[in-house]
């Protein structure tokens, strides 16, 4: 009887098939496989260590540091709200920064776009020599800051820079006055700011080269002209390019402090037309040891960015047009 079970059991056993792993075979494989969480922690550990040194960490401390007085030396002392009342109600250069850096986001924003939106646009016609015209187009987005800062304070100098000196050989007797003049400064911040759009310029020109031809073939079948194609293919495909670029532009400007910084130190701004939010936060802290304030200042303007940004991504669905539908429903 015995035998006969162990004939049937046999017949009833799969075969396995020759170099096939047995099941305990397998599990010791894939055990031996799987990753410690040790080793998995270990490598996970520069970037967690760096997030809670150099961001979590002073995060919390400038948050707290804001209801403080605190001059970096002295420890801090806790003052409540003082900082804030201060900042809206005691500080004349506070809305001088915000009064400039609006006007400079105002401005060299829509300009940037548009700057940056016809030079790729013109940059994907050349059938010979592309590569090159891109390549000039991109250089100056990789000069230093500060190099090309200092750069234009000498280009725009009044009396030997090479600009006034052609405006004056074309015929115009008074030219700008540029970063010495107030009413000229920031215009000649934003000059500088489109000869390195070189940046910008390669997202939009990929955004151009993305768009289907198809779709430019289908409108000229239906009689579209340039315009046409322009207003009715191209823009409405580039609109998720021109709202990313919005977006970080906005953050940007709101962080504008290096290229006015320089110049402003170059030319000894007294008028503070090149006064913007970040530079009264540098000042702050570095020139007048406010941290604390200048700590409040600094989350004023994270709480000022992320309403602008807020407000963008809810009015981004009436006119970014995404292929496969809105990003943030």
């Amino acid at each position: 009887m015995t035998k006969t079970k162990q004939a049937i059991s046999s017949l009833v056993r799969p075969r396995r098939k020759a170099g096939a792993i047995s099941p305990h075979a397998a599990d010791k494989k894939r055990n031996k496989l799987r990753t410690p969480w040790v080793f998995i922690a270990f490598c996970m550990s520069p970037w967690v260590l760096g997030f809670l040194f150099f961001t979590a960490y002073p995060m919390i401390a400038s948050f707290y540091e804001s209801f403080t007085r605190f001059d970096l030396i002295n420890a801090p002392q806790w003052i409540g709200l003082e900082n804030y009342r201060r900042m809206l109600f005691h500080d004349e250069l506070f809305w001088k920064a915000v009064k400039n850096t609006i006007w400079i986001s105002v401005i060299s924003i829509p300009l940037r776009i548009g700057f940056a939106l016809f030079t790729a646009w013109m940059l994907t016609k050349p059938k010979r020599g592309s590569t090159i015209y891109r390549t000039m187009f991109f250089i100056p987005a990789m000069v230093p800051t500060v190099a090309a800062t200092m750069s234009f304070t000498y280009i725009f100098n009044p009396a030997v820079g090479p600009i006034n000196k052609f405006l004056e050989s074309i015929g115009i007797k008074n030219p700008p006055y540029w970063f010495l003049d107030p009413h000229w400064s920031k215009w000649a911040l934003i000059i500088l700011g489109l000869w390195g759009i070189g940046d910008t310029m390669i997202i939009y020109l990929a955004g151009f080269l993305d768009v289907p031809r198809s779709l430019y073939e289908a409108a000229q079948l239906e009689g579209a002209n340039a315009w046409q194609q322009f207003r009715y293919v191209t823009l409405p495909l580039m609109t998720p390019v021109i709202f990313f670029s919005a977006v970080t532009g906005i953050i940007g400007s709101f962080q504008y402090f290096t290229q006015a910084y320089v110049a402003s130190g170059q030319v000894l701004d007294y008028s503070h037309s090149m006064y913007f939010y970040a530079s009264h936060i540098y000042n702050e802290a570095f020139a007048n040891y406010q941290m604390g304030y200048a700590s409040a200042l600094a989350w004023a303007l994270l709480v000022i960015t992320l309403i602008c940004t807020f407000a963008m991504l809810k009015t981004q669905k009436r006119w970014v047009h995404y292929p496969n539908g809105s990003l943030f429903k």
